[in-house]
């Protein structure tokens, strides 16, 4: 693990050095249905970026393009180009990418139920090949961050809580050894208190591990108070983009994403012909 000096030395040390490149990207579902239209992106290497927006935005499709799992669902990319570490990635296989060390966990976290949480977190080590030793060092890794898996490890991942379950998700892809990690809606059906730990486990194995993080949220407020830059994604494009500590004090983020102005909170009357207002769509 990194101290926090380290890690500050790191970050330094990756400025500028962008681990994931999207660029103009375009995808279209069944030959006909058009649901990205040119988004463009990039993840600085050891940084925690967020994709934000509502239901349909585009925030899964984008991170599906990425991971390479948009056929399964008749979707392609048709325009653009997808970088990892300057190496053009459009065309690889999912398990080509999972060596590479991009891995994403999928929205509803995707257990396998009939077996045991241990059991599950091991599926993710199973394209490893470095030793037993290393991977049993690793699941002791995974429990540090995860002391509620350690206590259900005999468990059947099917009987645990939505809590639970994403953080067996989250810990079967720490158990890969990632460089980068895609992590969709991970706030997803889980009470407050649980978003808050997910996402301090996220900041930890961040700086500690020093994992990249890509992530698609929709409880913008929690997202842009973890992550280091943000884009705001609209009907399939990028609306918006930049730091996440001055989208926080942007007022048309505050007024149509969290819900508040510089009059104070607005109700959903108040907001919902936003679309005709929002001065970046002007």
């Amino acid at each position: 693990m990194l101290d926090a000096a380290q890690t500050a030395e790191k970050t330094a040390r990756n400025a500028g050095e962008n681990l994931l490149e999207v660029n103009n990207i375009e995808v279209i579902y069944n030959h006909v249905i058009l649901v990205l239209k040119g988004v463009s992106l990039n993840v600085p290497k050891g940084s925690i970026t967020a994709i934000l927006g509502g239901n349909g935005a585009g925030k899964t499709t984008t991170l599906k393009a990425i991971s390479n799992l948009l056929q399964s669902e008749r979707g392609e990319v048709t325009k653009g180009s997808i970088l990892h570490m300057g190496e053009n990635v459009a065309e690889l296989n999912p398990s080509a990418l999972v060596k590479r060390g991009v891995i994403q966990v999928m929205e509803g976290r995707h257990c396998f139920e009939h077996l045991t949480v241990e059991e599950n977190l091991l599926t993710g080590a199973y394209t490893r090949t470095d030793g037993k030793a290393a991977i049993a060092s690793d699941l002791e890794m995974v429990y540090d961050y995860f002391p509620r898996l350690k206590e259900r490890r005999k468990s059947q991942a099917g009987y645990t809580s939505g809590g639970e379950q994403q953080m067996v998700a989250m810990g079967r892809a720490l158990m890969s050894r990632p460089d980068m990690i895609l992590l969709d809606e991970p706030s997803m059906g889980l009470a407050p208190q649980l978003v808050e730990q997910i996402f301090e486990i996220v900041k930890k194995v961040n700086e500690q591990e020093g994992v990249t993080f890509l992530l698609a949220e929709q409880n913008t407020n929690v997202a842009l108070r973890y992550a280091h830059y943000g884009y705001i994604l609209e009907n399939g494009r990028v609306v918006m983009d930049g730091p996440a500590a001055e989208l926080r004090e942007n007022p048309d983020v505050k007024e149509f994403y969290l819900g508040m102005s510089d009059e104070g909170r607005k109700s959903f009357r108040d907001v919902r012909s936003y679309r005709r207002r929002k001065r970046w769509l002007a």
